[in-house]
């Protein structure tokens, strides 16, 4: 039995199940999309916890990988509807099929219930009083990586984004190529373990990030112990707030992450295989993706 479908055919049934999307109810849409933000929120906790005591940046960003993919996998079995991945619903305007306003709908519900899940998560993380772990070293590490991302260059920021993207439609593309649940996983897990190792910027997943080191900021154990453990100064520490966040690093990751998507994965994927699917317009396979 093949279990491999023709890219071309996983592209085509994309642009197809855009309809879905669209014209799914609001109140399911931002659920699914609340869901997909925790679940990637949760890979994101997660591999904080298996990297916040290691020294070696490589080795950390490995023990990070091997968890944060877990969050992307329960998105694809569960339907949930992430920002990142549906940016790819841009190739249904360039294929004619859907209506951009339409989309752009789509993706501004879904990018608010995707920082409402996240948000969500990070609270809960704080409250269990996780951040405690190796007596409070994760929540000093956690004030590190966000502080680390809301200082990051504009520029550095963007093209990070656009990385992140391309690596992480590709994973939902080919995850869509496999036809049994293995296979599925399988694509998942090592296109994505290859971002996070590489340290490239998702939008979503720093909803996680960044709201969780604002909230850790909250403790002075934390801050103490991010000063005493990363050498940080009280006025580095204040360069952590709402205003970085959003402008600093989710206005250019985001951007990034949408040209990633859409444009550097998307439109080649339209010029590849627009012939086949303008010849195969009343295929009616709907394939769920985030």
């Amino acid at each position: 039995m093949n279990n491999l479908k023709n890219v071309g055919q996983v592209v085509e049934d994309y642009i197809s199940g855009c309809a879905g999307k669209i014209n799914c109810p609001l109140s399911k849409l931002i659920i699914k999309a609340i869901l997909a933000g925790a679940m990637i929120a949760l890979g994101a906790s997660a591999g904080n916890v298996a990297s916040h005591a290691i020294s070696n940046v490589g080795l950390a960003r490995v023990a990070s990988a091997v968890v944060f993919p877990v969050g992307l996998m329960m998105i694809i079995l569960l339907g949930g509807e992430l920002f990142t991945g549906d940016c790819l619903m841009l190739m249904s305007f360039m294929t004619k099929k859907e209506k951009l306003i339409k989309i752009i709908k789509v993706l501004v519900m879904v990018y608010a219930g995707n920082m409402i899940g996240a948000s969500l998560v990070a609270l809960a993380a704080f409250v269990s009083h996780q951040f405690d772990y190796s007596a409070g070293l994760l929540g000093a590490y956690t004030i590190k990586v966000a502080l680390g991302k809301v200082t990051l260059p504009f520029w550095s920021a963007l093209v990070s984004g656009i990385l992140c993207n391309i690596l992480v439609c590709a994973a939902i593309i080919m995850a869509g190529s496999a036809t049994d649940v293995t296979g599925k996983l399988t694509a998942i897990f090592f296109v994505i373990m290859l971002f996070v190792v590489e340290g490239f910027e998702h939008c979503v997943a720093n909803m996680y990030y960044i709201t969780a080191g604002l909230i850790a900021t909250r403790s002075p154990l934390y801050v103490q112990l991010a000063i005493e453990k990363y050498g940080y100064s009280l006025e580095q520490l204040q360069a952590l707030n709402i205003q970085n966040y959003f402008v600093k690093n989710l206005l250019p990751v985001t951007i990034g992450n949408i040209i990633g998507g859409a444009i550097c994965l998307g439109l080649p994927l339209v010029y590849l295989y627009s012939s086949k699917i303008s010849k195969n317009d009343n295929t009616k396979n709907v394939m769920e993706v985030a």
